[in-house]
This record gives C-alpha cells, structure tokens and sequence, in this order.
C-alpha cells in the first residue's frame, strides 16, 4: 500500500481557499522565483484548464505573484502579492490559454530581466503538492520537496558521470535524477533531488566543469542561488 503525507491530505497552513488553486500555486512561483535568482522586471503567467477558469476567484493570480516575490504559503501578505510586486517594479501579465494541458491546474511563468530570462510549466496536484514538468524547454520533472540542482550543459559523454562524481565525493546522496536534451550532443539539462542541502560553494564547482552553462538551485526551505 502506498501512503500519502499528510500535506497531501490536509494540506499545508496556507492563506486562501484552496491547497491546489492558491498553496500549490505559491509553491509554483516561488519555485519560478528561485530559478530567475531574483525580481523579475516582467512577469507573465499562462493558466490551463482549471486555473484559467477559476484564478481570479480563488485568488491563483495572487498566490503565483506572491510565490515570486518569495512568501511562503501561510503569508499573511498574499492578498496584496500584485501590488507589492508593482511597487518593486514588476509588470505582470496574466493569460489564459486554451491548449488542453496533462493536468487541469497548470500554469506557465515566464520571467524576464534584461537578457535574463526563464520559462517554467508545472502544475499543483492537491494539498499544495506541486510537480513541475518543463523548464526553459527542458522536460525536467521534480517537486520541489528536497534541495534541488538543475544543470543546463552540453551533451557530451562523461557529463553525468563527472557531476554525479562531484556530488558524491562531497558527500551528497542523490536521491532522484532526470535528463533532458534537445538534441543529441546538443544542449541538454540534468535536475538532481538530493536528500540535503547543496552548499553555495559546491554548486559553483558543478558550474565549473566543462561544458556546463549555468547551474539553478532550488530549496523551498532554505533559498537559492545560481
């Protein structure tokens, strides 16, 4: 038998009225945030299924905005998420699209700043659980549960061997790993869940192994960098 955790089943200590339309998309900007590294200047957020249909009314816009400006879920400041964003000088933009997606609360974040730019697709699955399935056109999927490495690299042979080396004789157990690459010995990207934190200093070493374009690091529970 396989056994739920209880954020699956009650859901996190959030504001607003629903785990899946607010808690789960909170986690989903947060996430989005944490992968710009920072404020974006513009923000646009596309809502599938479910979420185009109901955002407004259970408040999904705020809780995304509110997730990029790094609150947590049980923020007693998301009603007011947008116009604290545009007091910080973002310009957001909300769509809707009809494009069938593989879940019904699913949503784009495209964030930009300057030449800086990220483009993510995940969606919340109930009880403010979220699986993100797509980034910068990467079919990478994770959850965002345990610290977080994503390498964006070159497609050659070694490349995970030599990442996976590293981690590991810094004494760092991966405990999920998922590959993507749009072409072969073309761009390619790895995303590693590991059991605990990745200290700043060995992700700049992930960084600077050849072939490596940049390395985004998420922790819901204890930040960012890239």
């Amino acid at each position: 038998m396989r056994f739920k955790d209880v954020f699956s089943i009650i859901g996190p200590g959030m504001i607003g009225p629903s785990s899946s339309h607010t808690a789960g998309a909170v986690r989903l900007g947060r996430v989005a945030g944490l992968l710009f590294g920072g404020l974006p200047k513009r923000a646009e957020i596309m809502f599938y299924g479910s979420f185009a249909a109901t955002y407004a009314g259970h408040g999904t816009d705020l809780a995304a905005v509110a997730g990029l400006l790094g609150f947590d879920t049980d923020d007693e400041r998301i009603p007011d998420a947008i116009e604290l964003a545009e007091q910080a000088g973002m310009r957001i933009a909300f769509r809707k699209a009809s494009v069938p997606a593989a879940h019904p609360n699913t949503l784009t974040v495209a964030l930009r700043k300057g030449r800086r730019h990220v483009r993510m697709t995940g969606c919340s699955i109930g009880g403010g659980s979220i699986e993100v399935s797509e980034v910068d056109g990467f079919e990478l999927k994770f959850t965002g549960n345990y610290p977080t490495l994503i390498v964006f690299h070159d497609d050659r042979p070694g490349m995970l061997a030599a990442i996976t080396r590293l981690l590991g004789d810094a004494g760092v157990n991966i405990g999920y790993m998922d590959v993507d690459r749009k072409s072969r010995l073309g761009e390619a990207a790895t995303v590693i869940e590991s059991d605990a934190a990745i200290p700043a200093e060995l992700r700049k070493r992930v960084g600077r192994i050849a072939d490596v374009k940049s390395v985004g690091y998420i922790d819901l529970n204890g930040g960012a960098a890239n």
